[in-house]
């Protein structure tokens, strides 16, 4: 038994990619650890953005983002059998990280029409040429 490392972000894309991994994980036995990662905006003393009020807690409402993620694409028995996994910094080397040693990681594909349907993300791009275990890619 394995793991299996999805990117839940909560947008459509990566909803498709954790109901995939689910199911990929039910034919191999492997447990799903869905990965949201997050970061400070960048800021320099030329920005007018206000500071951050100081009970301001990103890594819990990262938390609370994925969680209702979770129990949105899967119930809340799904969620519950999903090891949830927050970190801070960028989401492809986040999701580089957490895949060391993994059977796959598994990312959602950007959702556009036309000629850049297909293209993939940044994140999907970097993962897939970096990653050390396999990867998949979910379209749409």
């Amino acid at each position: 038994m394995g793991r299996i490392v999805v990117g839940v972000d909560g947008s459509d894309p990566s909803l498709k990619a954790l109901h995939w991994a689910v199911r990929q994980a039910g034919l191999t036995g492997d447990t799903v650890e869905a990965v949201n990662s997050w970061e400070y905006p960048a800021t320099s003393w030329t920005s007018m953005m206000p500071g951050m009020p100081e009970d301001f807690d990103p890594q819990a409402v990262a938390t609370v983002a994925l969680t209702e993620a979770l129990e949105e694409a899967l119930g809340a028995a799904g969620a519950a059998a999903i090891q949830k996994i927050v970190v801070i910094g960028n989401p492809a080397q986040s999701l580089l990280d957490r895949s060391e040693g993994a059977n796959l990681l598994v990312v959602g594909a950007r959702g556009r029409s036309g000629l850049k349907a297909t293209l993939l993300g940044s994140v999907s791009l970097h993962v897939t040429q970096h990653a050390t275990c396999p990867v998949t890619v979910v379209h749409g």
